[in-house]
């Protein structure tokens, strides 16, 4: 009779819906926002993303790509999920946009000159480090910067060590990372201008989202607005910095 004992069981088990499968999440490795090292926590944008993910109900599956590529990914692809990123006049279309997690400060940096407009940029700077395939690119060139006195460089710490270096006469970039990338190394002091954009970084989804799945993230993030886990998970990075002269 024993066989018969475990018959409920299996009975069950083949009622049990299946697991969800896990949803391909894109992601950029830009401290602090993400963080995409297995042995430490995921990051401002990270932490809030997968907490609302796991509340929704939705195992994540984190990928990283080129951020062009990702990017061209998710746009194209359905039920894609891409974070962070900002939204933009010439992104607006290719994605659906779940919700803003942060705000993101951009300014110039560099070695020599504190500047604090585009325009002073455009006529001190030769060569301009930004991040490839970042929001930073399309800010220049819709403000009249040419395409000679833009350097696309891969996202990380690259942009830092040439302008470490003297490869590249400027930096513009997120105000959090920027600072955040500088003090890992012992460098010169850097110089920063005032922040001149101001804009929401975003979950982001492909063009062709499930419905249901863009509403109950928005659910779990709006709970977590709710309940404080949002605002504690975001003041664990907000950090001040006081290591970035604005001054020189």
């Amino acid at each position: 009779m024993k066989p018969f004992r475990r018959l409920p069981a299996l009975l069950l088990a083949a009622w049990l819906p299946p697991a969800p499968a896990a949803v391909p999440l894109y992601a950029i490795d830009a401290p602090p926002l993400v963080l995409l090292d297995p042995t430490r926590s995921r990051g401002e944008v990270g932490d809030i993303v997968l907490e609302a993910l796991a509340r929704a109900g939705y195992p994540a599956e984190l990928r990283n790509e080129p951020w062009a590529r990702a990017q061209k990914r998710v746009s194209e692809g359905e039920d894609l999920l891409i974070m962070p990123l900002t939204r933009t006049r010439n992104r607006e279309a290719s994605f659906t946009w779940i919700a803003p997690i942060t705000r993101m400060e951009r300014a110039f940096f560099s070695l020599q000159h504190r500047v604090d407009s585009f325009d002073e940029a455009k006529a001190t700077f030769r060569q301009i480090g930004v991040g490839q395939g970042s929001a930073q690119y399309e800010a220049l060139i819709t403000r009249g910067f040419t395409e000679d006195q833009i350097v696309e460089i891969t996202i990380g710490d690259n942009p830092a060590r040439m302008l470490e270096l003297g490869r590249i006469d400027a930096w513009f970039n997120g105000v959090e990372e920027s600072r955040y990338i500088w003090r890992e190394q012992a460098r010169p002091p850097l110089l920063m201008g005032q922040p001149l954009l101001t804009e929401d970084i975003y979950l982001a989804c492909s063009r062709q989202c499930d419905p249901q799945m863009v509403m109950q993230l928005r659910q779990a993030l709006d709970a977590m607005r709710q309940d404080g886990s949002f605002d504690r998970l975001q003041g664990a990075y907000r950090v001040e910095d006081e290591s970035t002269p604005t001054g020189g």
